[in-house]
């Protein structure tokens, strides 16, 4: 739902990857977004109404996406897709961030835009600390970027689990992810995701903020 630049860039995606797509829109115009190439079905319409959902297809959907501008629509959308069709991979946009969160909590997907431009902009700009990329719907555990003193670069990524309640999820090292093993060494340039739980955060940030030796 949605034919916006995000909705009409899914879309594309979508079918590209061999999936049959419908997307929805009030506005006819939004569908020039696709392209003359574009295969899928174009229904326009609100898309929270069930006779649309149901002309788009909804019926046989494997996932759905709320992506207009209005967060009231997506989400309203995203509950009637999953509880009135039962449909299994659902997903909305939402711009306020505090909605987002509740939202999440209630078990409901949400991309929080905001939230998460606000998050890659902070993390080019000041590094230190940590970054959250994910928080559980419980929001007990959190998927964080964190910063590491220099001195961390050299020392095995086992080091980390050894002197923190951290765990190592992923690295990113040189624009590719990797799942670091045992004997995986920390790299100058590393970007290192770590799961841990809320209250060890800070207790986690600060050893990370020191050498190996003091934390």
């Amino acid at each position: 739902m949605g034919c916006g630049r995000v909705g009409a860039g899914l879309a594309i995606d979508l079918e590209a990857a061999g999936h049959s797509v419908s997307i929805i829109d009030q506005n006819r115009e939004a569908f020039r977004r696709l392209g003359a190439d574009f295969n899928g079905k174009t229904v326009a319409g609100v898309g929270f109404d069930r006779d649309i959902l149901l002309e788009a297809g909804i019926e046989k959907a494997d996932a759905f996406a709320a992506v207009s501008n209005g967060d009231n629509s997506n989400i309203l959308a995203a509950r009637v897709a999953r509880e009135t069709y039962g449909v299994a991979n659902v997903v909305a946009r939402i711009y306020d961030p505090a909605r987002a969160e509740i939202y999440q909590r209630l078990g409901i997907p949400t991309v929080a835009t905001v939230l998460w431009t606000t998050d890659q902009i902070m993390r080019r700009l000041a590094p230190e600390g940590s970054r959250s990329e994910w928080r559980d719907a419980s929001g007990v555990i959190q998927l964080c970027e964190v910063h590491l003193h220099h001195d961390w670069f050299g020392k095995p990524v086992s080091l980390i689990e050894e002197s923190t309640d951290a765990r190592v999820a992923f690295i990113t090292r040189l624009g590719e992810g990797m799942i670091p093993n045992e004997n995986t060494v920390l790299q100058e340039g590393d970007l290192v995701h770590v799961m841990v739980s809320d209250k060890e955060l800070k207790t986690v940030e600060l050893a990370l903020s020191k050498s190996p030796d003091e934390a």
